[in-house]
């Protein structure tokens, strides 16, 4: 069986930001917070850079990168915002990078705008 490696969260809240299992890298939700986990102000493209700039650092952080994305899901908390969440969120990946996605409409914690997690193959 392979080792499974956490790496704790900062924020004040009960889970892992990510987890390693064998080859695949498993990254909690992110939201667009502060370091005292407020929901930072803006748009959803405001938002959504926040969190891809987070998803880029935490991926870095376990040696990875935004290439090495497999699947990403994505909630809208409106989906009238999709096509502003689009144009954001494809300058976060390398050209022809794109990962597999998914996503939905969903009320999300505090009116958040975006949730985005993502899987990335690190083998």
């Amino acid at each position: 069986m392979p080792a499974i490696q956490r790496y704790p969260t900062p924020l004040p809240v009960p889970f892992s930001k990510a987890v390693r299992a064998g080859d695949f890298l498993f990254l909690s939700g992110v939201l667009a917070m502060d370091a005292q986990a407020n929901i930072i102000e803006g748009d959803v493209q405001v938002q959504a850079r926040a969190i891809l700039e987070r998803i880029a650092a935490t991926l870095s952080e376990c040696g990875a990168g935004m290439g090495q994305v497999v699947k990403a899901t994505i909630w809208l908390a409106d989906l009238g915002d999709f096509a502003a969440f689009n144009q954001e969120y494809a300058k976060h990946w390398p050209q022809g990078g794109l990962p597999a996605r998914s996503c939905v409409q969903a009320p999300l914690y505090k009116g958040a705008k975006v949730e985005i997690e993502v899987q990335a193959y690190v083998g």
